[in-house]
């Protein structure tokens, strides 16, 4: 089986953006050719192709394969270096301050750190929930990740750091432990009282995205109580945020969401806590200093007060290192 490449250079991702070069390095990846081929297929001279060639090898995107002499004739073979390129850029603003990308699980601390360090670093959010932020991570699309995945063992995050970077130096920093459960309207309307609520007819439930803590430790106790996911009404109306799930129930569009007690609290909800978790800040040790301001910030005395602001926020362990091997 051949291999896709990823693709992160920005100056070969410029030049593909032209559709001829494009073409070519598509040909090239199919089989090798030279130039008189090359032309004949894209009904152009030679010459034209040759003037491609030499910028897609000059940003090693293709070389030479092979050279065939016959009689006075001699014919240079050209082939892609990689089967297939997945294109990964990411832009960020050009200034003075370094920007870093945050991806993981969303948590509503983070977004008062991005705004009280906006003079130092540029804290950019992409909320895609704690697995597929550990994954961008691996893949080089953010710096730091945020995470609150519960092992089977019992453990925080630390074993799906283990098992994603087994070849890497990462930091795993705890922010704060938060309380989670069920956030209801106002008065409880419905009379929830558990999870085992959440099946009766009636009851329109909205969940998290695939992926996120939330929804992995919703899945796992149900699978635990033996309920079927399909008879939660709206189940697979997924939100990435806490926040998004909170603001659904308080404009009556849903009547319970398992979510941050913060979160609820924000939005005037009544809340059953159902479980503490811990979450933690991930980021390879190489990324530290560009996110010194940050990790620097972790330690005051004012983050760990405007945690007590955040109802259902314990910031005991806030700034604590935790081992990952």
């Amino acid at each position: 089986m051949r291999n896709v490449e990823p693709l992160r250079a920005f100056d070969q991702i410029k030049l593909l953006a032209d559709s001829r070069r494009m073409e070519i390095l598509r040909l090239l990846m199919a089989s090798s050719a030279t130039l008189t081929q090359l032309a004949r297929i894209l009904g152009q001279s030679p010459a034209w192709v040759r003037h491609h060639i030499l910028a897609l090898e000059s940003a090693d995107l293709i070389e030479l394969a092979e050279t065939r002499t016959t009689g006075k004739v001699t014919e240079k073979f050209y082939r892609a270096k990689a089967s297939a390129l997945l294109l990964q850029e990411v832009i960020l603003p050009k200034s003075k301050r370094p920007a870093v990308i945050f991806s993981g699980s969303h948590d509503l601390a983070l977004e008062g750190i991005a705004e009280r360090l906006a003079k130092h670093v540029t804290l950019l959010s992409l909320p895609v929930g704690s697995l597929d932020g550990l994954v961008n991570l691996r893949q080089g699309l953010c710096q730091i990740s945020g995470a609150h995945i519960l092992d089977e063992s019992g453990e925080y995050n630390t074993p799906t750091v283990r098992h994603l970077f087994p070849d890497r130096d990462m930091d795993v920093i705890t922010l704060a432990y938060r309380t989670q459960g069920l956030m209801l309207a106002g008065g409880n309307p419905k009379g929830i009282k558990s999870i085992a609520d959440l099946p009766r007819p009636g009851v329109c439930f909205v969940n998290r995205n695939a992926g996120s803590g939330t929804r992995l430790w919703l899945d796992a106790e149900l699978r635990r109580r033996g309920i079927p996911a399909e008879t939660i009404q709206g189940y697979e109306t997924a939100v990435k945020t806490h926040s998004e799930a909170a603001a659904l129930i308080e404009t009556g569009s849903a009547d319970v969401s398992l979510g941050l007690q913060a979160a609820a609290h924000q939005h005037g909800l009544d809340f059953i806590p159902l479980f503490e978790e811990r979450y933690d800040l991930v980021l390879p040790r190489e990324q530290e200093k560009p996110l010194h301001p940050l990790l620097d910030y972790l330690q005051t005395l004012a983050f760990r007060q405007s945690l007590s602001v955040l109802t259902g926020y314990n910031p005991t362990h806030t700034g604590e290192q935790i081992l990952v091997h």
